[in-house]
């Protein structure tokens, strides 16, 4: 039951946080281009500009005030709440899918960090990375957009470096996007909002507006718009394990943000001339290397097998229900493994030839893997297999080969924090499988 209400907590979750997002991005990328072809030539005094519009079956006129109109509107439209409630439902699902399980979904296998500390080094990158941006956007950097830009950009992907070498995959990926989305909503309450208001109460007041205020207001305006498509990229990463699955995440993420950034700049300048038409076919261009490079690699050598040996942190005390940690650790102690021999080393050179046996990989699969991915887990941390994968039957493991080469061999992300404990032996011995053509007879 437990399980049942998490996945339905993290569906409710989910869906606000998708409205609310297609909401904010859908106004920020309409004020955007509404504000980049208005027609500013000859326009009506008091005026920056206009614009004609039809939609839905009617014609719209739509008028730009160069500061403000000289009366205030009795009606005038706020758009906030969007920014606000995606960012509160953003945190709701990271709490809910990643620091509910830290062990499972957070901390990366093999690395001694406390779950207390991970989730602290979580929230508190994304308080900082606000108040970093905030202090560079208002030195004298501010004022030379395109470097800035650059610094930022650096600044991002060290991060994504470095959650990369405590955090799992996706949550290395969810964190940055948690930082970029704590500094779009943070432009939001603390600079857009701010200078929106000023402007109000000038008009009302009968005094003349501050023209610095909204020019800030407009250019992280324009910052959001331009961290639009690598956050949204992010929330969908979890689908595509051979980007942040890669031991080379973190620069995999860098591309496909420069490809982003590229295709946002062309949308907000092709108003104005064929000027950037490049960066469209550059986007595209850098897709296709990045696919080219984060294809599956041939299997490597036995040597190099044997050399590749990963560790991983142990299996959860109460995961699956079966023995703690604890038991088995005096276990272990009351009969202790042999010694290893240098027989051993060329051990996983079997792999190739044990490979034909599908009872063999059957036998990992459903050790490993089922305890999950089945019709009936037998994990209590899920009421039904994630994403639907189900690998109870030879059938539905031969269907699948590829994104078990994909997940649970070349990228080893599966099983999520290695949380059955697969070897790399038991990897190997699926990869020789899966690459013999997946046979089950």
């Amino acid at each position: 039951m437990e399980a049942h209400f998490t996945e339905w907590l993290n569906l409710g979750v989910r869906w606000i946080h998708m409205i609310t997002g297609i909401a904010w991005i859908g106004a920020s990328f309409y004020f955007v281009w509404l504000e980049n072809n208005l027609n500013r030539s000859n326009p009506r005094e008091g005026l920056s500009g206009d614009l004609w519009a039809i939609h839905g079956g009617g014609i719209y006129h739509l008028e730009k005030y160069k500061l403000a109109p000289p009366k205030m509107p009795e009606n005038l439209h706020w758009f906030k709440w969007e920014a606000y409630f995606t960012w509160l439902s953003g945190v709701a699902l990271l709490l809910v899918v990643y620091y509910l399980n830290p062990s499972l979904y957070l901390v990366k296998p093999g690395v001694d960090l406390a779950p207390a500390a991970a989730i602290a080094i979580g929230l508190g990158s994304m308080a900082l990375s606000y108040v970093i941006y905030h202090f560079l956007c208002d030195s004298p950097l501010g004022k030379r957009p395109a470097l800035l830009g650059a610094v930022l950009f650096v600044l991002i992907i060290a991060a994504a470096y470095g959650f990369s070498q405590i955090f799992s995959g996706r949550a290395a990926y969810i964190h940055v996007g948690a930082i970029i989305g704590t500094i779009m909503v943070g432009n939001v309450f603390f600079t857009i909002m701010p200078a929106q208001r000023a402007l109000v109460k000038a008009i009302e007041e009968n005094r003349t507006p501050d023209p610095v205020l909204p020019a800030k207001g407009l250019l992280r305006s324009r910052h959001n718009n331009y961290f639009t498509l690598p956050v949204l990229f992010i929330m969908i990463s979890n689908h595509f394990p051979s980007t942040y699955g890669s031991q080379y995440n973190w620069l995999i993420l860098a591309g496909i943000a420069i490809a982003a950034v590229l295709v946002r700049h062309y949308f907000n300048t092709r108003h104005d001339s064929a000027k950037y038409a490049w960066t469209l076919p550059v986007g595209a261009l850098a897709m296709i290397c990045l696919a080219y490079v984060t294809g599956p690699k041939p299997m490597p050598t036995a040597p190099e097998q044997a050399a590749a040996k990963v560790q991983y942190q142990p299996l959860p005390e109460t995961a699956l229900g079966g023995k703690t940690a604890a038991e088995k650790a005096a276990e272990q102690a009351a009969n202790p493994a042999p010694a290893a021999t240098p027989a051993e080393a060329p051990a996983t050179a079997t792999a190739a030839a044990d490979s034909g046996n599908f009872d063999k990989i059957h036998s990992v699969i459903q050790e490993r893997c089922t305890v999950c991915h089945s019709a009936k887990p037998t994990s209590p941390l899920f009421s039904a297999a994630p994403a639907g994968v189900m690998l109870d039957t030879p059938q539905q493991i031969q269907q699948l080969a590829p994104r078990i080469q994909a997940q649970a061999v070349a990228s080893q992300i599966m099983p999520l924090g290695n949380i059955t404990q697969m070897t790399q032996q038991e990897r190997e011995l699926i990869g020789a499988w899966i690459a013999k053509g997946a046979p089950t007879n």
